[in-house]
């Protein structure tokens, strides 16, 4: 994958259980929480060197936002590969690398791409087997039926309508 965005070692904090609603999706699964995200709730999870790393690529001040997030995980493997955070001030998306151990970042460019959900929706629809494999996950795109983006967006669009995160009618 070109160099895009940011490298970590550190993976990403794992959904709240408490706050993630699940949706099975054949070979996948996807989380859909809302976060809250503060200095605090980054101390409270992180420690050591993961701690380090974390606080060392925040902002002045430390990293604090919120929105929804989007967990898409291998049902087989139980790993989250792709996460996309459509936060209210920082929104970007997570390509997570098992293999290779890492977490790679990108920011989201508002002025380029419009709304994030929208484009969240558009990208499982049309790039859900590029995304995977550019997140070490080949091996659960090659599985993946035809129309295994399109129905995880149905389903997805359907979560998000019922929790009032998106109106607009299906397309």
């Amino acid at each position: 994958m070109t160099a895009l965005g940011h490298v970590y070692d550190v993976q990403p904090m794992a959904p709240d259980a408490d706050h993630t609603t699940y949706l099975d999706a054949g070979l996948l699964r996807l989380g859909v929480e809302y976060r809250r995200l503060d200095p605090e709730a980054l101390q409270a999870y992180f420690s050591g060197d993961d701690l380090r790393e974390v606080e060392e690529h925040s902002p002045e001040g430390g990293f604090t936002d919120e929105g929804v997030s989007i967990h898409v995980e291998s049902v087989e493997d139980d790993h989250e590969y792709l996460r996309f955070d459509v936060f209210a001030d920082d929104p970007h998306y997570h390509y997570v690398d098992k293999q290779q151990g890492t977490n790679t970042v990108i920011g989201f460019d508002r002025a380029a791409n419009g709304e994030m959900m929208p484009w969240v929706l558009r990208q499982l629809g049309d790039r859900l087997g590029p995304m995977l494999s550019a997140a070490g996950a080949g091996h659960v795109a090659a599985e993946l039926e035809a129309d295994a983006g399109p129905e995880l967006v149905a389903l997805l669009r359907a979560h998000l309508r019922t929790i009032g995160v998106i109106a607009e009618p299906e397309a």
